[in-house]
């Protein structure tokens, strides 16, 4: 059984691994999920904030955050995909009580399973195999019926392509008939009349090729039964202190039992695999529930995005917002728009707390968050799909650094070098600016030329002036220049807006706002 929730046309790679990480009861090699992630998540998560966005989906679920944590930064590249889970997606928030509790049906299932153990030391003896089997075999059978009598009551409140094809696929593998002789089977294999086996004499008359047979049924009358007369035939009894016949015999049934041991075994595993496999892909839903509650309670509006293929150039939006700064504020936070077709560079100037970082820091979640296959923070969102997405931002100097601020910023810059395509993207903030402005303009003029001529999409933060005005002058096409509003009496308004960079960062505005209402108040 496949649930096919992730891409259409293949398993979801990710949920063994994070499956194992999950177990609390084997810690030893436990798989890194550093591995899962990009080799820039580090830098991704901290100057984007994504932590966040990862905890608001989690709600203190730490397999929800792992899971949503490797979906979001392993952002698929193929539109279709995009596509099959953006409409599950839509299936989930029109159905959302359907599917959180065919999700806790799922999560009941694997505790279930956990809480059911083999005989200590004797786990792998084939008896303990097949007793321990059963019992799980039948929990899932009635979990398998349950999940079967969701799909039936709710299938016809699904449109997606992935929901149909799982409701499908469960309705016809977990049919009343295949349930039944699940049920019978496992009935069957409890063996309350004994085994019935045969065996050949081998070498050194030990036995050889066991072979356990199903009891032939009586059809007799009990009557019939009861005055019959007892089948002709040889038998052995034990005496109840004889050990060593105990042993014996005991032997003599797991030879027997072997082989339906280890196929009742591969049974429960692969339905277990399933349930598993449903919760890890289900779980990124659920995730995206949790997402869009919150943001309908700060009334900010989401939307699914159009797409379009690499090299196109296309962004377009309107009232985009940090989705992290609407977060942690509890509150509704300013949007902008931009209608900015057939560009790949951005440069973002303007007055200090403008709200630029801002900007880029949405630019950078709503990518990822579209080439996961969910909404965006936008009432509308247009862009082109990008193969990976880097970030450079400013880092504060500290101990841990082995050498100066400049050549830790060229160093990170030569590792993104190494990585980038030309369907790649890059968001700088504030980059180079730890040595003076004309060295630190030259260096991010020389590397966004090489970069725009390479075909990769840059969006730059910057107040070096000389560096912005030099790409203004040049007037070329594929460029945009966007400026933080500030009116007239220094307000910022956080919106950003086409405009010529200008010289002034209007750093007095925060001087005269913390030092002279400072002063204001001691006096």
């Amino acid at each position: 059984m496949k649930s096919f929730l992730m891409f259409k046309d293949r398993d979801f790679d990710l949920d063994k691994i994070l499956v194992k990480r999950e177990k609390k009861y084997s810690r030893e090699n436990i798989p890194d999920l550093g591995l899962l992630l990009p080799w820039n998540h580090q830098e991704l998560i901290q100057d984007l904030g994504l932590d966040i966005l990862f905890n608001a989906m989690a709600e203190k679920d730490n397999f929800i955050y792992e899971d949503v944590k490797v979906i979001i930064l392993n952002s698929t590249k193929d539109a279709d995909s995009i596509y099959y889970r953006q409409n599950i997606l839509k299936d989930c928030i029109k159905n959302e009580v359907i599917v959180r509790d065919t999700y806790k049906l799922i999560l009941e299932t694997i505790e279930k399973e956990k809480a059911i153990y083999g005989w200590g030391f004797l786990k792998e003896k084939p008896d303990s195999v097949l007793h321990q089997a059963r019992n799980k075999l039948e929990m899932f059978s009635e979990m398998l019926f349950k999940l079967r009598t969701i799909v039936e009551r709710n299938e016809n409140d699904f449109d997606s392509e992935g929901f149909k094809r799982l409701f499908k696929m469960l309705k016809e593998e977990l049919s009343e008939e295949y349930l039944d002789e699940l049920n019978y089977q496992l009935n069957e294999l409890k063996f309350k009349d004994g085994i019935l086996v045969s065996t050949e004499l081998g070498f050194g008359n030990k036995g050889t090729n066991y072979v356990l047979h199903k009891p032939p049924k009586d059809n007799r009358k009990w009557w019939e039964r009861l005055l019959s007369k007892k089948l002709d035939g040889y038998t052995y009894e034990i005496h109840p202190r004889d050990e060593a016949g105990a042993r014996a015999l005991s032997e003599l049934r797991n030879q027997s039992i072997n082989l339906v041991a280890n196929a009742l075994a591969q049974s429960m595993d692969h339905i277990l695999n399933f349930f598993q496999v449903l919760r890890t892909e289900l779980a990124f839903y659920v995730g995206c529930l949790n997402l869009c509650n919150k943001l309908k309670q700060l009334k900010e509006p989401i939307c699914f995005p159009n797409l379009f293929s690499s090299g196109k150039k296309i962004l377009s939006f309107s009232e985009l917002y940090d989705i992290n700064l609407a977060l942690s504020s509890g509150k509704k936070v300013v949007g902008n728009d931009l209608r900015a077709d057939g560009k790949d560079l951005f440069i973002i100037t303007g007055a200090n707390t403008g709200g630029k970082s801002t900007l880029l820091r949405s630019l950078g979640i709503a990518q990822l968050m579209m080439q996961a296959g969910m909404f965006v923070p936008a009432e509308k969102f247009s862009a082109e799909i990008r193969d990976s997405i880097f970030t450079h931002f400013k880092r504060e100097e500290d101990t841990a650094m082995e050498s100066g601020k400049l050549d830790e910023e060229l160093n990170r810059m030569s590792e993104i070098v190494d990585k980038v395509n030309s369907k790649s993207m890059v968001l700088f903030n504030e980059s180079f600016s730890a040595t003076n402005e004309r060295e630190g303009s030259e260096i991010a003029r020389q590397i966004t030329n090489a970069l725009i001529e390479s075909g990769i999409k840059v969006f730059f933060v910057t107040h070096q002036y000389e560096f912005a005005h030099n790409f203004y002058e040049r007037n070329i096409n594929n460029a945009i220049f966007l400026r933080a509003e500030r009116l007239k009496d220094g307000t910022r308004t956080f919106k950003i807006k086409e405009g010529e960079p200008m010289q002034t960062s209007y750093g007095e505005d925060l001087f005269n706002e913390i030092f002279l209402k400072k002063d204001d108040v001691n006096n």
